[in-house]
């Protein structure tokens, strides 16, 4: 297997979806276009889809989605159908000719704990203050769910049916963008450990984390004597722009804040690696119906030759 399996547990998970750009370019720089674009594609991902999103914030060359999946097939179609389409409105925006994203999308499955839950929920929130690109996060010119979940602000996009465009533009007809186009929105539901919370006191919650993530970023600041980099810079880089370092780190199976919690993850990861080779190897030698667990995704066909 050349590839980490997905696995979402029976009866879904919550999950940290991030996808950065290849290199580490700036392709994902925020603009007025490409926020309306982005929001179009998430709102029709969602809407074909369905999931439940808790979290978005997308910077200048990676994106964080915070989402509940029922299985690994759904997650597969929502984010395969994001990614792909973003793609091609980021190279049409930016004039790159090759492929957008490094890699596949990497997701992470949040244990049910609540801790585990903030903690990754914050983390995600953070964008945009915690790497001192700005000063509060709402100064972010690009989307950020902040606006949706403290300020219930709605998240609206533009979707253009390319499909049309390009056949009316074959027949001859009205290519005009604005003639294949149509809005989509994008719904936010609450942490599923907050669900209890009433809507009010979700907002306000949020709010408070919201707060306190731009007084901690203030203090750090006001001790290394540093100045945020300021939306006005964001918007004047260059999408082609290569950072001269990209973080990089391992990524868990799980994120967990308990030892327990991570071993009843990784045992049942365990059992489903081990019955996928068993059937891998069945397929390889012939069966045709070699009984792979569910959850996953068979490999293709061996080659027939003769």
């Amino acid at each position: 297997m050349g590839r980490k399996l997905r696995y979402i547990p029976d009866g879904g998970a919550l999950v940290e979806v991030t996808c950065r750009t290849l290199h580490g370019r700036l392709l994902l720089r925020p603009s007025p276009e490409l926020n309306d674009l982005t929001a179009g594609i998430l709102g029709r991902a969602q809407r074909l889809y369905p999931v439940d999103l808790v979290a978005f914030v997308p910077l200048s060359n990676h994106y964080h989605i915070t989402l509940r999946v029922k299985s690994a097939k759904r997650l597969a179609e929502f984010a395969g159908y994001f990614n792909s389409n973003l793609a091609r409105e980021v190279a049409r925006l930016t004039g790159w000719t090759g492929k957008i994203w490094e890699r596949r999308y990497q997701a992470i499955v949040i244990s049910e704990e609540e801790q585990a839950q903030v903690e990754r929920f914050r983390y995600v929130l953070s964008h945009g203050v915690k790497e001192n690109l700005v000063a509060r996060l709402r100064d972010w010119p690009g989307l950020h769910c902040i606006r949706q979940l403290a300020d219930g602000e709605p998240l609206a996009g533009t979707w253009y049916d390319r499909t049309q465009q390009y056949l009316a533009h074959r027949k001859g007809e009205d290519a005009d963008p604005q003639q294949h186009s149509m809005p989509e929105t994008v719904t936010f539901s609450p942490l599923p450990c907050w669900e209890h919370l009433s809507p009010d006191a979700y907002r306000e919650r949020v709010a408070k984390m919201g707060l306190e993530i731009e007084e901690e970023a203030a203090a750090k600041r006001r001790w290394t004597g540093a100045e945020p980099f300021g939306a006005a810079k964001i918007l004047a880089q260059d999408p082609w722009t290569r950072p001269d370092r990209v973080k990089k780190s391992p990524a868990p199976l799980l994120h967990a804040a308990s030892k327990v919690m991570r071993q009843v993850f990784y045992e049942g990861f365990a059992l489903l690696v081990a019955a996928y080779r068993t059937a891998a190897e069945k397929l390889q030698r012939g069966d045709p119906s070699p009984g792979f667990p569910r959850g996953c995704f068979p490999p293709a066909l061996p080659f027939v030759g003769g």
